[in-house]
């Protein structure tokens, strides 16, 4: 596309990557982003920089920190985040959105499937649209396998649907955001808020940019269905109280069967059996595990909601930056010197 004589100022994109298991794929990421750290243009013309790549650290299973060390000294774009523990992906996308400079944020995986020549399309529909928020919409199924894609469209569904979230774009870990907005998302987000519920509540127009996904790049996904779920319910009970409307309305079903059950038993016995023994006791067990299974099922619920409270009043930060590991006492492992040897006393 040919460039303009006078081009105005370029876009300045930070890109986020939460980093668990990416010693395998780092490299290859920032190789395919180096192009993008010198001024290029966007499909539509507009011209972006990439002026810094924040890679967190999550304390994975592998080698991640020391490929994160070398890539720093390598280039000059590349800047560790350091959490103290294992937080997670959102936490983790969090704190590097917190650390960000830029214009305009991009949230990426560490494992290869976005493709970073995407960037400019996302722009193109960010400035087009007036958005502030562009997820990336797939064109192409993502490449997980059959139940998981099933799980997470239905999980995405119910979300949208049933639980009568604010916004109803399907949700990607590739997104575009406007920098102030996701810093300020970053500031305020408590432990338990699921990140794009939390971008739904301050942001203005938020759309969608279609991508390819590609395969991810020699390693097998993180997510395994004790994370799915937890993703998934975390995306409940941070999409506001639609979750005790749900537990309200399964007291009314079961009061509702429990009634049609007794006009159903009160009809047998005065108009087909009429001065038989009524005998029930099976379905009088039914009836009650029914009911308490119910009522333990919306009890759950509730303190589900009080322990995310409970969790926000006490404090609990969503997570924590700290400096690299390596670079502190907890580096310093090897000793220099060999110890004294101990002195006798006279």
């Amino acid at each position: 596309m040919p460039q303009p004589d006078a081009a105005p100022d370029p876009h300045r994109i930070s890109i986020v990557v939460p980093v668990y298991q990416g010693e395998q794929t780092l490299r290859t990421l920032i190789g395919e982003i180096l192009p993008l750290t010198s001024v290029t243009y966007s499909p539509g013309g507009r011209p972006l920089i990439v002026e810094e790549v924040l890679l967190v650290f999550d304390h994975g299973p592998d080698n991640s920190a020391d490929v994160i060390r070398a890539l720093t000294e390598e280039h000059t774009f590349v800047r560790g985040v350091w959490l103290s523990r294992n937080f997670g992906q959102h936490p983790a996308t969090l704190a590097g959105m917190a650390s960000s400079g830029g214009e305009w944020i991009v949230t990426m995986d560490e494992d290869g499937q976005h493709d970073p020549a995407d960037i400019g399309g996302l722009l193109d529909t960010a400035l087009d649209l007036r958005a502030s928020v562009v997820y990336a919409k797939p064109t192409n199924a993502a490449p997980h396998g059959f139940w998981r894609n099933a799980a997470s469209r239905g999980s995405k569904w119910l979300i949208a649907k049933a639980m009568a979230a604010d916004n109803t774009v399907s949700y990607q870990s590739y997104r575009l955001v406007l920098g102030e907005v996701g810093r300020s998302v970053a500031a305020y987000a408590g432990s338990e808020a699921y990140l794009d519920v939390a971008l739904g509540w301050i942001a203005g127009e938020v759309t969608t940019s279609p991508v390819e996904l590609r395969e991810e790049h020699g390693r097998r996904s993180g997510y395994r269905l004790r994370t799915l779920l937890s993703h998934f319910w975390r995306m409940v009970l941070s999409s506001g109280t639609k979750g005790l409307r749900l537990v309200s309305l399964i007291g009314v079903a079961f009061a509702g069967l429990g009634l049609a059950l007794v006009l159903y038993v009160l009809a047998s016995y005065l108009l087909f059996d009429l001065g038989s023994e009524v005998r029930g006791w099976a379905s009088t067990m039914v009836i009650l595990l029914f009911g308490f299974g119910a009522t333990l099922f919306s009890l759950g619920v509730v303190a589900e909601y009080v322990g995310v409270n409970v969790k926000t009043a006490m404090g609990k930060p969503p997570y924590l930056i700290v400096a690299d590991p390596a670079d502190g006492p907890l580096g310093r492992t090897t000793p220099t010197v060999d110890p004294p040897l101990p002195t006798s006393s006279a």
